[in-house]
């Protein structure tokens, strides 16, 4: 008998955000629901949040996400969930041939399909009592990484034996990532010549979040220096922002729309644009990134905005997922 396949197999969880199920009001709106009445997302008091969401937001806005969603959708299905599962594939291919213990990869989502509860339930079935969680988001936040835990610990805390555990909280400073980010840089530098500016921009979080801890804003400061350096850039020659807000209360700054705008109407030629804190396009990228602020900064006067795709199922980008997971798989394999 082949020992490799006698052992018993270690478990992959690789999880990201989420996903509507398709571009229906309805699923829209059902997804929008998970996602805002969690309290790491939207920490407010429920008495006050909970009525606002599915008395306002819940009324009005999934028929706008729904179009943006659409818009971006593909014959595949959603963008996010379609490099993510082409990720876990090839992740699961890579270790496959490379390491000698069978390993387990399963996809889950912490909102929407396939669930978290979905994936772990699936390595349950294949025999997984080791369980290494990998969340695809390079910087960590409490409103994603935290969140995606919790999820996991709400959905073991009945089973009599759940599997032992360990977790990988960031990534933001992982040297085979930030080689990923520049490869990407250079290749599109090459294929349509360099912008004046390069902007990197993070999806944004509340001030006030990071006032009581998370230390999002400085992964992501670090993987902009890192990645600067990387490519050799001056200071004036890129700028961090923060994309995605919501609501009123003052979040992350400087703002990508605003800059946007600022530099259009001051006449800026070419700005390149990445997201480095996102592991698969997205809502947030491609009609975000790629449509709205294309638009701000060109109406505003400003020339031309050229998206950098992000690294979604790049081969170097798999390849620091597959040796990043086999690190922290030691003493297990």
């Amino acid at each position: 008998m082949d020992s490799r396949r006698a052992q018993r197999p270690i478990g992959v969880l690789f999880t990201n955000l989420g996903t509507p199920d398709d571009t229906s009001v309805k699923a829209v709106r059902r997804y929008l629901a998970e996602f805002l009445s969690d309290r790491r997302v939207v920490d407010l008091n429920r008495a006050l949040w909970l009525p606002i969401l599915y008395g306002i937001i819940l009324t009005f806005r999934p028929k706008n996400s729904a179009e943006g969603y659409h818009s971006v959708w593909t014959e595949e299905g959603s963008p996010l969930l379609v490099y993510a599962r082409r990720q876990a594939e090839q992740i699961q291919a890579r270790l496959d041939r490379e390491v000698e213990r069978p390993v387990h990869v399963a996809l889950a989502m912490r909102y929407g399909n396939p669930s978290i509860e979905t994936g772990l339930r699936e390595l349950d079935a294949a025999g997984c009592k080791q369980v290494l969680v990998l969340p695809a988001y390079p910087q960590y936040s409490a409103t994603t990484v935290a969140t995606t835990f919790d999820k996991i610990g709400e959905v073991l805390a009945d089973w009599p034996e759940p599997p032992a555990l360990r977790q990988i909280n960031r990534y933001h400073d992982e040297p085979g990532y930030i080689e990923a980010l520049a490869n990407s840089v250079r290749e599109h530098w090459a294929e349509h010549g360099r912008a004046e500016k390069l902007v990197m921009s993070f999806h944004g979080i509340p001030k006030r979040y990071v006032k009581l801890g998370d230390p999002y804003p400085r992964d992501c400061g670090v993987t902009a220096q890192l990645l600067a350096s990387e490519l050799g850039l001056s200071r004036n020659e890129y700028k961090v922002c923060f994309q995605s807000r919501f609501g009123r209360e003052p979040w992350l700054q400087p703002y990508l729309d605003e800059t946007m705008k600022a530099w259009g109407a001051a006449g800026m030629k070419s700005v390149d644009v990445m997201c480095p804190g996102f592991s698969s396009d997205c809502l947030e990228t491609l009609e975000e990134i790629k449509e709205e602020n294309r638009e701000y900064f060109e109406e505003a006067g400003g020339g031309s905005l050229r998206y950098i795709p992000a690294l979604n199922d790049r081969d170097d980008h798999v390849d620091m997922f597959t040796q990043l997971i086999k690190r922290e798989l030691s003493g297990w394999i």
